[in-house]
Parts: structure tokens; sequence; C-alpha cells
């Protein structure tokens, strides 16, 4: 599929939008908890997957995750820790805490690989990088004198752009060693993990029929497809407007909780996001300038 500049831009943000729904729909679940929560959007995204993967590429898909070798088996554990970490955060605490940490994401994959194979960074990015840490300092901070779940859900919720970080990495090492990674089946690769180890977890089942409906929808909706989407999209657009296109996720998926499950973000989060999303935007935006001068 060939995309036009224009038509990838509206992709990408159908793509975010679509990323952005699985807090509200955690919300309104009846019975399910914690991991068994986890075990069925994964189930639903592995059995999404194996249908949509092989459609689009045919038997190539299981060919591509036996030639990748150790590097698309990391890559699935990254995929499975984010799969965990996202939906057990937001069963312990608010969509905008998960959400805003997850935005950290870029920053801590340009701190690894700066670490481990020695890409440098620019002033801005590090100025960057200091700006988002108090951010997120701040909310950690308002955070230390509440209940120990909202504070556990924040730390968990920092496993998703740890987990970014060092699958990007392994990926970007891996090419520049000659070996090609694709991210869309190391997604299904790290499904099927996810599946596997938060099946125990889950027993014994306790969600309800409404509750299966509705993480089978995320499966598909939330996960499986944009997955597919944005790999399309990103062979068209530029690395920095993936990225802020990506902060979309972070203001559709409050206003979305805030809207359907009347989660209303507090102060604290509203100024630490702000920090973090501004720090962010400032960086590609800067960055991209100087690429174009």
């Amino acid at each position: 599929m060939k995309l036009s500049h224009a038509r990838a831009l509206f992709l990408m943000v159908l793509v975010t939008l679509m990323w952005s729904i699985a807090g509200v729909t955690t919300r309104h679940l009846e019975s399910a908890k914690s991991f068994e929560v986890t075990f069925w959007r994964s189930f639903f995204t592995l059995l999404s997957l194996l249908v949509i993967l092989p459609a689009f590429q045919g038997r190539e898909v299981f060919q591509k995750i036996r030639r990748g070798g150790v590097s698309v088996l990391v890559s699935g554990v990254c995929w499975s820790i984010m799969f965990t970490a996202f939906m057990v955060a937001l069963t312990l605490t608010t969509v905008a805490n998960v959400l805003v940490t997850m935005a950290l994401g870029p920053l801590f994959t340009a701190l690894v690989a700066r670490i481990f194979i020695g890409h440098r960074l620019a002033l801005r990015t590090w100025l960057a990088i200091a700006v988002a840490g108090l951010g997120i300092g701040y909310m950690y901070g308002t955070q230390l004198q509440m209940e120990g779940d909202m504070l556990l859900g924040t730390a968990v919720a920092l496993c998703v752009p740890l987990a970014a970080a060092i699958n990007w990495t392994v990926v970007q090492r891996s090419q520049a060693h000659g070996q090609h990674v694709d991210l869309v089946p190391a997604v299904m690769v790290g499904a099927l993990i996810s599946t596997l180890v938060t099946l125990p977890l889950a027993y014994p089942f306790q969600a309800t029929a409404h509750d299966v409906g509705l993480l089978a929808l995320l499966g598909l909706v939330q996960l499986a497809i944009p997955c597919v989407l944005s790999v399309l999209c990103a062979r068209v657009l530029q690395a920095p407007e993936v990225s802020l296109l990506g902060l979309l996720e972070v203001i559709f998926g409050i206003a979305l909780a805030w809207w359907g499950a009347n989660e209303a973000p507090g102060a604290t989060v509203l100024i630490g996001g702000a920090m973090v999303v501004g720090a962010l935007v400032t960086n590609e935006v800067w960055g991209w300038a100087q690429r174009r001068a």
C-alpha cells in the first residue's frame, strides 16, 4: 500500500486516536482486573495479527521471525513488557499518569542509544531530557503522599518507555550490523509472550462476557490494526513527524478518559505533563528546523 504524505499524516492521526481508547475502555470493565486484563488484550491482539499479517505479507511474516533470531526475540520480550506494564498500570493509576509517563519514550530511547551504541545527543535533546525529568519528578513528588497504588501504577507505567527504548536500540544495533528486524512480526511475538506469561497470573478468570468483548475490541482496534497502519505511515513520514503526531495519544487519551469516564486529570498531572510534552515538541521542532537549514 502506497500513501501520499497528506494521507499518511491523516492516517497517523487516526492511529493515535485508536491507540488512545485503551484508558477509557478499561474504565468500563465490570470484573476483569490487573493481569487478566492484560491476558485478554494480548490474546486477542495475537489472534488479530495471525490474520492481518499473513494477509499483508503472506507466509513471509513467519520466515521473518525465524530469520530475525535473537534480535526478534529480544524485541518481542520488550513488546510483551510494554503490553503488560501498560494495562496493569491503567488498573492502578489514572489514564493521564500512564500516558504522560509513556511520552518519555523518545527521550529514554535517545539516552539508551547514547549509552549502549554511542549515539551522540544534541544540546537540545539534553535540555529536553532535563525539562521532562523535572516534569516527571514533579508528578512523582506529589504522589509520594498518595495511596500506594497510585505511585505503584506510575512506576509500572515507567516500564513502558524503558522497554520501548531498549527495543528501538536493539533494532538500530541489529540494522547497523546488517540484520533487518521487522517490528511488526516482533509485535506478534510480544503478544504471544505476554499471553503465555499472564495466563497463569490471570487465573481464576473473573471477566464477564461484556469485559471480554471490550478487551477483544482493544486487541483488534487499539493495538493490532494501528500497529500495522503505523508501520505503513512510518515509511512515508519523517521521524520527527511520527514523534510529534504520536504525542496526540496523550491528548486524545486524557480527553477521552475525561469525557467518557469522568476521570479529570489533576493539576499536578497537567503541569508535569505540559513540561514533558512541551520538552518533546520543542526538541523535535528544533531538530527539524536545524536539519532543514
